[in-house]
């Protein structure tokens, strides 16, 4: 059997054992025609399988809460950005998420409208892809939430998440639906601190920290991952790491 042939096999049978699932669940990864789309896609298989039930990641109670949580990255947007430095002062009035594309109702959320949402409290570890960890309390509302109040699109696949800062990564409806997956406005019992992503973080709690996108201001439901941009986007992926960040 040549190559060829053996690489198409492989992906078939980690497209069975991701198939016939539901539609959060029943997609290849987006390089699985890549130069290393065989284990990622074997990987990818290997790990949905393990999650089908859409297991829960640990939490802790809150004695254990890191007393000093790293941030890294950005920690203050407002060094290039004037209007949103202003925003920040005032306790962020102007801000908006907007929550277009493949979806039956658009939104624009301000930090009032996600606060007034039911929210939920979890104590997680954020592991980061750098080598450290630490565990924090996390406040926010569930992004499915979000989702359902938009209305997805029966083609709807993908969420591309935009940063202040001009970053942004994506998840698919497997991690954004899962119910610990949350757009978080608190951290530690207080406001969620401005080197942690004020006014408002993804937090994506099975997965690495690169995932839980800091400084939101962007959301924008697609069907295929070609239709996101090119050029700045996460570490992990200028880096090799596959692009869902599963732990």
């Amino acid at each position: 059997m040549s190559f060829p042939t053996r690489r198409r096999a492989v992906l078939g049978a980690a497209g069975l054992a991701l198939a016939g699932c539901t539609r959060e669940k029943a997609y290849l990864p987006p390089n699985a025609s890549g130069l290393f789309g065989v284990s990622d896609t074997l990987t990818l298989a290997s790990q949905r399988l393990v999650l089908t039930n859409q297991s829960m990641a640990r939490e802790f109670p809150r004695s254990m809460i890191s007393p000093k949580f790293p941030a890294i990255g950005t920690l203050d947007p407002g060094e290039e950005d004037a209007a949103y430095r202003a925003d920040q002062r005032a306790g962020f009035p102007a801000w908006r998420l907007p929550v277009t594309g493949l979806v039956r109702q658009p939104l624009s959320l301000s930090l009032a409208d996600l606060r007034a949402m039911p929210s939920q409290s979890q104590i997680t570890l954020h592991s980061c892809e750098r080598g450290w960890s630490a565990i924090a309390e996390w406040t926010g509302v569930r992004l499915s939430h979000v989702l359902e109040q938009a209305g997805l699109k029966p083609d709807a696949r993908w969420l591309m998440f935009q940063a202040i800062d001009g970053w942004w990564d994506c998840l698919d409806l497997f991690d954004a639906l899962h119910a610990q997956t949350i757009l978080a406005h608190g951290m530690n019992g207080g406001p969620l601190p401005l080197p942690h992503g004020a006014p408002v973080r993804l937090r994506v709690e099975r997965a690495l920290g690169w995932k839980s996108m800091k400084f939101l201001k962007a959301i924008t439901i697609v069907d295929s991952i070609e239709k996101m941009p090119r050029g700045k986007a996460s570490l992990g992926i200028g880096i090799g790491f596959p692009w869902y960040g599963g732990i």
